[in-house]
């Protein structure tokens, strides 16, 4: 075990033998904190938390009573094998919220980046990637293996099927449950997730470029209805941009994936 000096420990919080603690770290009362978890400088473990597994929380994450960070995968096939949650820097992770580790059959890792804030009731499954800034809002769920890249917003009551992508900068409406790929800064709505047009808010208050989002209008319209299959008018997309954000959603739609895409209506 290493605790570090200045680390303020409640005396009814179970820290395991063998935890990594960092400078100024805060552990509140009735936590549980597991034997291979580590934790960077300035993380505070409210209370009635609970990290556990091969888990590695960033500087300045903050866990709030009763989520439960690291434990095993909600997976029949997960067999006991030795896997990992690593979670980045300043992420707020609310009451009751949930973050598996990975199997040995999706990597190895679950992985968060920085900045994120899952809501209560939140859920990040088995391997999957989620990028930095995303928001999970009240009771949404991540299922294995999705990507979640950048700026991502899914909202509450929300469902996002395994393997799905979610392209950066796309909202993701309350109460809609997403089977198939989402391109990067598109809105997505309705039970059963339908591509509904751009996260215009979200690019405005990024402070994009007034003719970067007319290019994404000109591109999603052209998608939507434009001669010949939806793949060959993305290719032909791609040939015709000079838009970098126009091109991030071209290279999203012709990489390789394990699920179909949404395509506008």
């Amino acid at each position: 075990m290493s605790i570090a000096p200045t680390a303020r420990i409640h005396a009814s919080a179970v820290v395991e033998p063998g935890a990594v603690i960092g400078d100024r770290v805060e552990i509140g009362p009735f936590s549980l904190i597991g034997p291979e978890v580590s934790l960077a400088a300035d993380v505070v473990v409210k209370s009635h938390a609970v990290v556990t597994g091969r888990t590695e929380l960033g500087a300045g994450c903050v866990v709030f009573p009763g989520a439960v960070v690291g434990e095993i995968p909600q997976d029949l096939k997960f067999k006991g094998e030795k896997t990992r949650l690593v979670v980045g820097q300043r992420n707020r992770i609310r009451e009751g919220a949930t973050l598996n580790t990975g199997t040995e059959g999706g990597g190895g890792v679950t992985k968060v980046g920085d900045d994120c804030l899952f809501m209560t009731g939140a859920h990040v499954g088995h391997d999957a990637q989620v990028g930095d800034r995303v928001i999970l809002a009240n009771q949404a769920a991540l299922a294995g293996h999705c990507v979640v890249a950048d700026d991502v917003i899914v909202g509450g009551l929300s469902g996002i099927h395994q393997f799905v992508r979610v392209g950066r900068g796309a909202i993701i409406g309350a109460v809609t449950m997403v089977t198939s790929d989402v391109m990067p800064y598109g809105l997505v709505q309705g039970p059963r997730g339908v591509l509904d047009g751009l996260n215009l808010v979200g690019l405005k208050r990024r402070g994009v470029a007034r003719s970067d989002i007319t290019a994404l209008r000109a591109a999603f319209q052209m998608l939507a209805q434009g001669d010949g299959a939806f793949m060959d008018r993305a290719r032909r997309l791609g040939d015709e941009t000079e838009s970098a954000y126009v091109r991030e959603i071209v290279d999203f739609l012709l990489a390789e994936s394990d699920r179909h895409f949404l395509t506008p209506r």
